[in-house]
């Protein structure tokens, strides 16, 4: 029998965006009676909720739920609670779905894998991005922009950590591991998937399950982004200490040791003293180096207008880190 397949999407504000991603749900090649949308709303006030009221009017398999918390940890809480499925994805209201097979894909990866969990695919890379924002997604595909246990932007089909991508669950792990941490705002589907994996589960991930998500259109929106990141992040390791590695210290290493390079700077103008500032900068040189190096790889590849932007792109991702795994720490 076709398994049925709840699509949970937590969702605020994005009226920009929530009709087409809907209406690429609305088109998939699936029986529209094994499958329903729950849109869990944190309380939009730009108009999402007329949008999905609207659409609801004419397909009754989009549902509208309210999510008072606003917190994307209970609005998946809340579509996985209410959901009928079998099989539950998780699609967010800002992201373009490349193709009219996604909810079939995952209904046969499944089947196929005998995985509990599927993970995905997820470039930055939508059509219709500006300069500015394609830049992002070219600096955040580069080995320097994204941490190299990622699967998030590559083409691997098999079985692997559901950690860093997973987005599809069998009803049968909810049972087991329970549901989202509702106090997390940030890395909520990190900790969840990484309690999957430690259940036992087996996580199936494949290229066919490839959702394309926006950039940030600022730099300002991207700091914000990776700060939000940076705490979730350590909010992560304070729960799960043992799931703490070098490279999730490496961020706020590099925010501390600016810190303490502006510092020793200061005392130096004042004193005179100049080599331990210069010996304290010589790692952020080399950093530097780095950063154009990329720079130019992205511009032989894709073109100069793209890679002027990412020197800057890929030290507010570090920075951004950084800076919100720090604020994190020091909180307690």
């Amino acid at each position: 029998m076709t398994p049925f397949i709840t699509v949970v999407m937590p969702v605020r504000n994005e009226a920009r965006f929530i009709a087409e991603t809907l209406g690429q749900l609305l088109s998939q090649e699936y029986p529209s009676d094994r499958c329903e949308i729950i849109v869990a709303d944190g309380m939009s006030d730009d108009g999402t909720r007329q949008i999905v009221l609207d659409l609801g009017k004419a397909h009754p398999r989009i549902v509208l739920l309210d999510n008072p918390s606003r917190l994307s940890s209970a609005g998946r809480n809340i579509g996985f609670k209410n959901g009928r499925g079998d099989l539950f994805l998780v699609v967010d209201g800002h992201c373009f779905i490349p193709t009219d097979q996604l909810l079939k894909n995952v209904a046969d990866c499944f089947a196929k894998s005998g995985a509990q969990c599927l993970g995905r695919p997820q470039p930055l890379d939508p059509p219709g991005l500006s300069d500015f924002q394609k830049s992002v997604a070219l600096a955040r595909a580069s080995r320097l922009g994204h941490g190299g246990d990622s699967l998030i932007f590559g083409e691997y089909e098999g079985f692997a950590s559901p950690v860093s991508n997973g987005a599809a669950y069998k009803r049968e792990v909810f049972d087991r591991v329970g549901y989202l941490d509702e106090s997390f705002d940030a890395a909520e589907d990190v900790e969840f998937n990484y309690r999957v994996e430690q259940a036992g589960f087996k996580c199936y991930t494949s290229p066919l399950l490839t959702v394309r998500y926006y950039p940030r259109e600022s730099l300002g929106g991207l700091f914000r982004q990776m700060q939000r990141y940076g705490m979730g992040r350590r909010k992560f390791t304070r729960k799960h200490p043992q799931a703490l590695t070098v490279n999730q210290l490496i961020p706020a290493a590099f925010v501390s040791g600016l810190i303490c390079l502006a510092g020793t700077l200061i005392i130096c103008l004042l004193t005179g003293v100049l080599l331990p500032a210069i010996l304290l900068a010589l790692p952020y040189l080399l950093y530097l180096l780095l950063l154009i190096g990329t720079a130019v790889r992205i511009a032989v590849g894709n073109g100069i207008r793209y890679a002027v932007y990412v020197p800057a792109i890929i030290f507010i991702i570090h920075f951004g880190l950084g800076w919100g795994f720090v604020k994190e720490a020091v909180r307690r």
